[in-house]
């Protein structure tokens, strides 16, 4: 795989951080280790949907970037997105934002 993905996704990942940062999202303390224990998608049964971001997805990602490990055949984390700030008082136009940057990382993953 071409490194110039890993770099393109190394970039959109740093990007959701900041995003989240930004909309106030990010969490100091992380969740319980149990919770990050999930087998549910998104870990929907334990966290919330920034906090499995921040603490499961964004690891993992960086890790599989770390060890140029192969991504996953597809990903499709934008429509968990869309369902999550549909539910939240976050602004519009951040929320819109967010779900862009991870439609990016969803297209970029799916294609490689």
């Amino acid at each position: 795989m071409a490194a110039e993905v890993y770099q393109q996704l190394a970039s959109l990942l740093e990007t959701v951080d900041q995003q989240l940062r930004l909309m106030g999202l990010w969490q100091q303390q992380s969740p319980i280790p149990q919770a990050l224990d999930s087998t549910e998608p998104f870990a929907v049964d334990k966290l919330s949907f920034n906090q499995w971001l921040q603490f499961i997805f964004l690891p993992r990602m960086q890790q599989i970037i770390a060890a140029e490990s192969p991504l996953p055949d597809n990903c499709s984390i934008a429509p968990m997105a869309e369902e999550f700030f549909k539910q939240q008082a976050a602004d519009k136009k951040q929320s819109a934002a967010m779900i862009n940057y991870l439609a990016a990382i969803d297209q970029l993953i799916s294609k490689n």
